[in-house]
């Protein structure tokens, strides 16, 4: 018999500005309902700090020909919406289990109560929320909600984390909530094609730009690093962030004498996204912390060798040969970098990609996150 889960998250495909979490979630209900669930998303239309989807806010829209999903007008903040308060009760009524996304956003207590006083049990998704770094901001308001969140929750609760190193400090933030740990799946194109590469060495970065992505490392890094390859180099950049933050990027490029080299893409996505990576010979990923880091999937599934920091949940890249997993500090990166050029890149790739078609493919994910749901909901009071 089909379960009926709602997601709850403060924002949905195609809001992608939020990156990885965005294409996570949407895959994951579309891979639940293709399985024979019956899913809803009750969500908000926010885009950013300062625009919204242009969609249908008025009723349910079917999204991807299965998915029934409410976009509740946001009025302020990043997701604050009376019209998702008000709907709240009802759509959590209809549902046997309740998945709610993120932890600081405007839905999470409000959907935690509900639960509570409906007797719905809930699968709470932080998304990396709770995992700490030295520029964490607001540390002690964050731990007042921690502690009103874990008032506010109901009996059956279970935390999904989607590696291990996310569910050791998520827990150490909301102790004694039993947690489960499920990857993100990634998507795996069915042909993969490479252009160029034989001239010059091309490194990539892909995803938000902010601080705790360790961008201004990975620059200092590849300034050490390029005038010692025996070919030329490039690094291409590609996201999206604050605009303030932005223009500290290009500002430090230019001041580090990189413009040549270096380039700042903007926003990609569907074929912009896929070409990216065709174009790309070593992704770097330099974040201070990740609670999965989607794009180093994404990567491997194009056959794109990756250089992870140990701020991400990455170690096995070496294991399976197919990258290598470091500090994020600038030396590191850049010795990371110089060791890489020299490795077999072709070679590498393909076994990321078989990699991620054994263990990530999103079919098999939601059939684990289904056995999740069914045995909170046959549990439930």
């Amino acid at each position: 018999m089909p379960l009926k889960i709602l997601h709850v998250t403060p924002s949905f495909y195609p809001a992608v500005v939020y990156g990885g979490p965005t294409y996570s979630v949407y895959a994951l209900c579309r891979s639940l309902a293709k399985c024979g669930q019956e899913v809803r998303v009750l969500t908000t239309n926010a885009n950013g700090p300062d625009s919204v989807l242009d969609v249908k806010t008025s009723r349910d829209v079917t999204v991807a020909s299965e998915l029934r999903v409410r976009y509740c007008h946001r009025v302020a903040d990043v997701s604050v919406s009376p019209t998702l308060l008000r709907l709240l009760g009802s759509y959590v009524s209809w549902a046997d289990v309740v998945h709610l996304m993120a932890v600081y956003s405007f839905p999470t207590i409000p959907t935690l109560a509900a639960c509570r006083m409906l007797g719905k049990p809930v699968v709470w998704s932080p998304r990396g929320m709770l995992q700490r770094w030295d520029g964490t901001k607001r540390r002690h308001l964050k731990t007042l909600w921690e502690s009103i969140c874990r008032s506010a929750s109901p009996k059956r609760l279970v935390l999904h984390a989607t590696s291990d190193e996310e569910a050791r400090e998520s827990q150490s933030r909301l102790p004694d909530v039993e947690t489960v740990v499920i990857p993100n799946g990634v998507e795996i194109p069915r042909t993969i094609t490479h252009h160029g590469g034989d001239t010059e060495r091309r490194f990539v970065y892909l995803g938000r730009l902010h601080p705790k992505k360790g961008i201004e490392n990975l620059l200092e890094a590849y300034k050490k690093v390029r005038q010692s390859l025996d070919i030329a180099s490039t690094l291409t950049i590609a996201g999206d962030g604050e605009l303030a933050y932005v223009a500290t990027l290009r500002n430090r490029i230019q001041e580090l004498g990189l413009s040549e080299t270096v380039r700042m893409l903007g926003h990609v996505d569907g074929d912009a996204k896929k070409e990216f990576f065709e174009n790309a010979d070593v992704l770097i990923a330099p974040s201070h912390t990740e609670n999965f880091g989607l794009v180093v999937a994404e990567a491997l599934a194009h056959c794109v060798p990756v250089i992870a920091s140990r701020g991400t949940p990455w170690s096995r890249v070496e294991e399976a040969g197919c990258g290598l997993w470091v500090d994020n500090d600038p030396v590191s990166l850049a010795g990371a970098m110089q060791r890489i050029h020299s490795m077999p890149l072709r070679d590498m790739g393909v076994r990321g990609r078989e990699w991620m078609q054994r263990e990530f493919a999103w079919d098999a994910l939601a059939e684990r996150m289904t056995h999740v749901y069914r045995n909170l909901a046959s549990t439930a009071a």
